[in-house]
C-alpha cells in the first residue's frame, strides 16, 4: 500500500471510529480490538477498490498516450456550429427535420426511423432526400458551399 493510500485508510478509519464511538461499549482491550477491526476493514475496502479500479502512474505513460481534451475555443466553436445546424434544420418542414435529426444527426438506420415515426422506409428515404436537398439550397443561399 502506498503512503497516499495509507493516509486515506487512516482518515477513513478515524471517520468510522468517530461515527461509531457513541455506540461503543467495553474496556481498553475491546477498544483496541474494535479500532483494529475497523482499520482492517478499511484496508480491505481500499484493496478491493484498487482491484476494481486499477490505475497506472502517469510517469509510465508516453506523451502520445495521454488523453487530449479539446480546448475551450474548440468547444465554443463546436457549440456555435451545432446551434447553427439545429437552427437551419428547424427551417425544414417538421417531417423532414425529424427524419434528418434521426438519420443524419443520431445516425439511426432507415428501418428504425420508419418504425419510430410510423412511416414506411421509402417515405423516410424520400423525406431525408428532400430535407438534405432543401438544406443544400438554404446553405447555398447563405453563401456556404458543400
Amino acid at each position: 500500500m502506498t503512503p497516499e493510500h495509507a493516509e486515506d485508510v487512516a482518515a477513513e478509519t478515524w471517520v468510522q471510529v468517530l461515527r461509531g464511538l457513541r455506540t461503543f461499549t467495553g474496556n481498553e482491550s475491546s477498544w483496541r480490538a474494535w479500532l483494529f477491526t475497523t482499520a482492517r476493514r478499511r484496508v480491505l475496502d481500499q484493496v478491493r477498490h484498487r482491484n476494481r479500479h486499477p490505475s497506472e502512474p502517469l510517469d509510465d505513460i508516453s506523451a502520445g498516450e495521454v488523453p487530449r481534451a479539446p480546448g475551450a475555443e474548440q468547444v465554443a466553436m463546436d457549440n456555435i456550429a451545432t446551434e447553427a445546424a439545429i437552427a437551419l434544420v428547424s427551417r425544414l418542414p417538421e417531417q423532414q427535420a425529424e427524419v434528418i435529426m434521426l438519420r443524419v444527426v443520431a445516425g439511426l438506420d432507415t428501418d428504425v426511423v420508419a418504425e419510430m415515426l410510423g412511416r414506411s422506409p421509402g417515405a423516410v428515404r424520400v423525406a431525408a432526400h428532400r430535407g438534405l436537398k432543401r438544406l443544400a439550397t438554404l446553405l447555398s443561399g447563405a453563401g456556404v458551399t458543400l
